[in-house]
């Protein structure tokens, strides 16, 4: 008895790899060429938005250093 759960078992196994191959086997792939050109495209087309290039405007900088005050 054991030994059939234990080849019924390893069926299941089998069979969840299979669909799991099944499914990775259908995933549409790119190509890394392609990949890379569109990625630099969307790139360049959003350097104006990327505040790592143009950097942050003191007034929306929430991490700019306070400012002193004096009090006469």
């Amino acid at each position: 008895m054991s030994n059939n759960s234990a080849t019924s078992s390893s069926l299941v196994i089998a069979q969840k790899a299979v669909k799991q191959l099944r499914l990775e086997a259908s995933v549409h792939r790119v190509k890394v060429s392609q990949a890379a050109a569109e990625l630099k495209t969307f790139c360049l087309q959003n350097a104006h938005k990327d505040p790592l290039l143009t950097g942050v405007p003191s007034s929306d900088n929430p991490f700019r250093p306070p400012k002193s005050c004096a009090i006469l």
